[in-house]
């Protein structure tokens, strides 16, 4: 059978246990969030337990069934990081063997000084925050001198929050851009985030018009080989921000998981040749990173009923795959990511149903399958499943 497309969901953070070096990304060995959210009332995964989600290798919450519906794995971390830049990019087939730099004191001087000179505005604040708690602790020193609210978090990130009364949403932008061109070489982080937000004190609310600008990939993807043989890849979500647009053909920005989700449902509609790859960031930012159980349980109990929609559309020669890129224990210490390991649920008519892949050594193994599947030659470090899964 001749596979046409390929639709690969991330769920930001749906971690499934710790990784045995989570002690050295400052993880307790105890961190697991399928565990924590399994505890909610609110959690309710039908379709993913059918597929076999529970019966993964190291899952010990829920309930395993006899004969899943898809085939499925235990993904871990290759590269030396937690975070959703290094998580997607070893999914796409890159492999990262150093972190990206962090800042849990805020940045350096001269590095505040070059971005002031750019900006030609000066920088508030400079420490790690929570993106609601600092627009609430400096949104009104922000709106009265115009000065920038530049902060940081667990990850690799510089972000800048402003007012868009203040700064227009297009001037935010053009900061980022500039603090992009800034932060490289050695302070090369992850992600510059533009934050903007509105309202009056002490009522400040961010807006969805967020963007992210990512450091390039350091090594071709399997999207840029893709997309170079003539097929689509089709970004839903923060896709194109996190590869910074490289290898991806169309994208399309969601408001929520749910846009996200009626996203993928109107593109098994078209007719292509090629990869939708999709990242629902509300299981991280909205709940993960808040420690917020009974909203990440929702979140998926939602996520998984439209599933069910997407599973009822799937072509005969579509491919399913869902995954993560990291953890965000909902019950772990503190507000970072988790270093966990991730599942991998494949699912079509032109892959066979119940086979247990065990534990993987990458999450790269997910480009070395897509290369296998789109038969287009890709070297990544990764180790492709697809001979032990392809039906016919």
């Amino acid at each position: 059978m001749i596979i046409k497309r390929i639709f690969l969901l991330v769920l930001d953070s749906f971690g499934i246990g710790a990784e045995p070096d989570a002690g050295d990304f400052g993880d307790a060995a105890t961190v697991n969030t399928l565990a924590s959210v399994t505890t909610s009332d609110k959690f309710s995964v039908p379709n993913m337990q059918k597929m076999g989600l529970f019966n993964i290798e190291g899952v010990t919450v829920g309930e395993k069934v006899a004969e899943p519906t898809a085939s499925f794995a235990r993904l871990q971390e290759m590269s030396k990081g937690k975070d959703t830049t290094i998580g997607h990019w070893e999914i796409a087939g890159v492999v990262s063997d150093e972190p990206l730099p962090t800042y849990p004191e805020g940045f350096p001087p001269e590095v505040i000084q070059k971005l002031e000179e750019a900006f030609g505005r000066k920088v508030i604040c400079n420490k790690p925050y929570s993106g609601t708690q600092v627009i609430h602790d400096y949104g009104q020193e922000h709106m009265e001198t115009g000065a920038l609210i530049v902060y940081t978090s667990a990850d690799s990130v510089l972000q800048i929050a402003a007012h868009e009364d203040v700064v227009p949403v297009e001037e935010l932008y053009d900061y980022c851009r500039k603090a992009r061109n800034i932060m490289t070489g050695e302070y090369s982080v992850g992600r510059i985030i533009a934050r903007p937000f509105i309202g009056e004190y002490p009522n400040f609310e961010r807006t969805p018009r967020r963007h992210d600008y990512s450091m390039e990939p350091p090594a071709d993807t399997i999207m840029d080989l893709l997309k170079m043989a003539g097929n689509s890849v089709v970004g839903v979500g923060k896709i194109n921000d996190i590869f910074a647009g490289r290898g991806i053909s169309r994208h399309m920005v969601i408001e929520d998981n749910s846009d996200g989700m009626n996203k993928v449902l109107a593109e098994l509609d078209r007719d292509y040749f090629g990869l939708c790859f999709v990242n629902l960031v509300d299981f991280d930012m909205k709940y993960g990173h808040r420690r917020d159980v009974d909203g990440y349980a929702q979140a998926l109990t939602d996520f998984d009923k439209q599933l069910g929609e997407v599973l009822a559309k799937l072509k005969r020669n579509d491919v399913l795959i869902i995954t993560a890129d990291h953890g965000c224990d909902p019950k772990g210490a503190g507000t970072d990511h988790t270093r966990e390991y991730v599942p991998m649920l494949i699912y079509g008519e032109g892959v066979k149903p119940g086979i247990d892949l065990g534990t993987r050594a990458s999450f790269a193994d997910i480009a070395a399958t897509i290369s296998k599947i789109m038969r287009i030659p890709y070297k990544t470090r990764g180790t492709s499943f697809w001979e032990d899964v392809k039906n016919g």
